[in-house]
This record gives structure tokens, sequence and C-alpha cells, in this order.
């Protein structure tokens, strides 16, 4: 069976790819058994090199994933660009630090003894993704497996199959065979694969698929790294300076065309504040270019899929039907018949919308209001989610403190962002478990051996 591949901006067709069967899925996780008896006993210098020669090529060939990417799922190209760069930057992060975060550990040591830490790989890891970031979620997801040893057999989204066999061409061209390996297909694809004898399985993407993947390893008693959904919450307290946080607050929700799994969800105002915010969020995404998302000066491109389209209009009508206000935007636009939607600020929203209580991935924002710090705070922690956060303030002390009672893993002042490969990335509830990248993203990856022995 096929499995079809379109561009979002049009819906044409762009290639197919044959998914993968189930006969041929189990060849790859007995070909990434034996793989792994030479790749994860290899030294740490060894693998670096591999690794690094795997970044040189990568990088001499980065416009043309890039170009790819934004075809297949219609990221603006110059995200597509950026993308890569930062993805790059977390590659050259792992070679530059993972000797010194995965060496043996001296825990313990006396005049007769020592005691330390060895950190071994874990075996053939499953790496299933979303479509979002076909590359950095790779970057991300598998090589943080490879260079600590493990083999990789990885699965992405079906909306993005053209650009998973163009990095597997790459991957397979540098590395040793069948050290890294690819399925295509669909969920059931997926879950044929964690049938198989395999070691651990990494995830992005949804709640509902990780829960699933959560209870198929605790089946097979095998650890699990699984980043999910979010629905992370802006808080723009009374003091803040809008001018000066305008453009973030249209970042962390529109880039991607609001298709980012940490990126802000729903804004929540001080009530003196409202129509300032409002107004000026309103004037910032009148002068965005929605288009082509291979032209250089476009902001917003389409979303990824119909079915993508057809559940954000349904989250969007429900709100209208339930007494929600459009502030801008509030419809999909006919643009060469492609998957794409206005950028839209909702305001009067209550408990009972569907985009209150679920993910919303795409260009819309609800805004709610809130008098009291205890307001917002109880307001921001409504949610099954706990990814991300952004807050907006020039009091520290009102920082401070939703700092302390927000519950969600990672927190961004104003204009400043988390996201760096020394800091672990991962949320609190069902927005997953675990964490990637950083020191302890990586050791999560390893099994800790404790050996002692004669000094």
């Amino acid at each position: 069976m096929t499995i079809k591949s379109y561009n979002p901006s049009n819906n044409k067709l762009l290639g197919e790819v044959e998914s993968t069967s189930v006969q041929r899925i189990k060849e790859i996780v007995r070909d990434s058994k034996h793989a792994f008896k030479n790749w994860g006993y290899l030294s740490i210098d060894e693998r670096i090199f591999f690794i690094n020669k795997l970044y040189n090529e990568i990088d001499s060939r980065k416009k043309e994933l890039a170009q790819l990417i934004t075809n297949e799922m219609g990221m603006p190209i110059s995200e597509s660009l950026s993308d890569i760069e930062s993805g790059l930057e977390y590659i050259n992060w792992y070679i530059e630090n993972v000797k010194e975060i995965i060496i043996d550990e001296i825990t313990y040591e006396d005049e007769y003894e020592i005691d330390k830490i060895i950190f071994e790989p874990k075996g053939v890891v499953a790496v299933i993704i979303a479509w979002n970031f076909p590359f950095s979620s790779f970057v991300w997801q598998a090589i943080s497996n490879l260079i600590v040893g493990n083999t990789v057999i990885i699965k992405h989204s079906e909306n993005v199959l053209l650009s998973s066999k163009y990095i597997y061409d790459i991957v397979s061209s540098v590395l040793p065979k069948n050290v890294y390996n690819v399925i295509y297909g669909d969920g059931e694809i997926g879950k044929n694969l964690v049938n198989e004898d395999i070691d651990m399985i990494c995830f992005t993407g949804s709640t509902e698929t990780g829960k699933y993947l959560y209870k198929k390893a605790s089946e097979k008693f095998i650890p699990a790294i699984l980043e999910c959904g979010g629905s992370a919450p802006g808080i723009i307290f009374e003091d803040a300076n809008v001018d000066s946080i305008i453009d973030s607050v249209y970042i962390n929700k529109f880039a991607n065309t609001g298709q980012i799994c940490d990126g802000q969800k729903r804004l929540i105002v001080q009530e003196n504040k409202f129509d300032e915010v409002c107004k000026k969020l309103q004037e910032v995404i009148k002068n965005k270019i929605i288009g082509d998302p291979l032209d250089k000066r476009t902001d917003i491109g389409p979303l990824v899929s119909v079915l993508q389209l057809k559940k954000l209009e349904d989250q969007v009508e429900d709100a209208l039907q339930k007494g929600a206000k459009v502030i801008c935007g509030g419809k999909k636009i006919k643009l060469n018949n492609g998957n794409y939607y206005l950028p839209t600020i909702l305001t009067n929203i209550s408990k009972d919308m569907k985009i209150y209580n679920e993910e919303v991935f795409g260009p819309v924002i609800p805004i709610m209001t809130f008098k009291t710090i205890e307001e917002a705070i109880e307001i921001a922690n409504d949610t099954q989610y706990g990814l991300g956060g952004y807050i907006y303030t020039s009091d520290m002390e009102k920082f401070n403190k939703v700092v302390k009672e927000l519950k969600t893993g990672m927190i961004a002042l104003n204009n400043f962002y988390y996201l760096r490969p020394c800091n672990p990335f991962g949320g609190y509830k069902k927005s997953g478990m675990g964490k990637n990248n950083s020191k302890y993203g990586l050791r999560e990856l390893c099994n800790m051996k404790v050996v002692t022995y004669e000094k």
C-alpha cells in the first residue's frame, strides 16, 4: 500500500511512499539489534566522529531539505531554514557535550575502593514523532539516541513521509548500516513497531497517542519518554509594557502557523490591559503576510492538512455558538485551494468551549481576563496540560509567585525563551513524561550501571 503526500498550500500530490509491512518491520528490528552489537560498543569518540560527519552532510543539504519540509507541511520557508539551523545547533551541542555527560562518574572513593556509574546505551529505540517539526524532532529524539549508542527505528507522521525519506537517505549515507532505520505509515504502523522486541520508546505527538504508548511500554516493561500536547498560557499583567512584548506575544502563538506543542495557546490578560492588548495584537496580525510558504516574505502558511483545518474550524465554530466574539479572522481563507486559516483573536471565552479545553493547533488565540494574580494562576492551571508557560510583567515578585504555582515544565519571562540544548524540554501532567535534551535528557537514554572495585 502506498501513502500519498500532498502540498498543503494547494493540495496537489507531491509524491508517494510505500507503507512498511509487518514482516519488514520485524526484519528492521532484527537488523537494528544486530547493528547495536557494534554501534553500542563503540567509544564515545568514535560515535562523535560519525555524528560530526552527519552534521556536515546535513549542513550541505539544508536548503533542499528546508524546501521539501515547506512543500510537505506548509511551514514558511524562513522558519524551515531556521528550524534546520536550530537542529544543527542541537547536534553540535550533543557533539561538544556528550562525552562529559555520559563519561564514567566516580561516586565514592576511599583508601580501599572506588565506586562509579557507567552510562550504557539501552539498545533498539522506537522513535515516533509528529509532523510539525520534521527535522528538529528528528534531532531531539533520534540523534540524541544515536550519539549515546542506541540504534534507532524512526516513524515520522504520515503527513511528512517524503521529508522522513530524505532525512533517512542523508543519515544512511553516513552512519553504519542499520544503525538508523525508518518505517513509513500511519498510526497502525507505529503500533506494529512498538509490538516488536524493542528496548525503549521515544515519542513526540498527541497526548492520546502518548497514553497508548505508555500502556504499551508498561506491558513490555520498557522505558518511554513522551513529549505530548500542550496548552501553554500567556499571562499579561497590568505592569507589562505591551509595546515591548507584543511581538513576542505574536511569535509565541503564531510561529509555524500556530502549530507548536509548547506554543502559547491561551492569553490571560489583566482587565485594565485587555483593550490595549487586543488592539495592538490585532495591529501586528494585520501586517503579516498570508500566502505561499515558499515565499520568504510569508509569515503565515497553510495548516498541514485538510483534517487539521477542519478540526480548527470545528473548535472556532463551537466557541462562536457558545458566545465567543471574533476580534479578527475567524474563518478559513480561499487561497490556491490550500489549507489556509486567517490569524484569529477570540474573546468572551467560557469554560464549556472546546477552544478552552482542547489543544488549539493553528493560528487562533483565545483571550481571557483576570482581576488578581490568584485568578490568573487558577485559569492558567485549569488544563490537563503543562508544557510551556509565558509571563509578561516587570514585577519580579509577581513573576516568582507565578513560577512557583504554575504547573508547567517550562516558563519564560517577557521576551526571553527557554529553548536551548542545555535545558531539559518536557512538561507536567498530560504533557508527557521524561525530558529531551540537556544532560538530564541524554542520561535518560542510557542505563546506569554501578561498579565497585578495589583501589
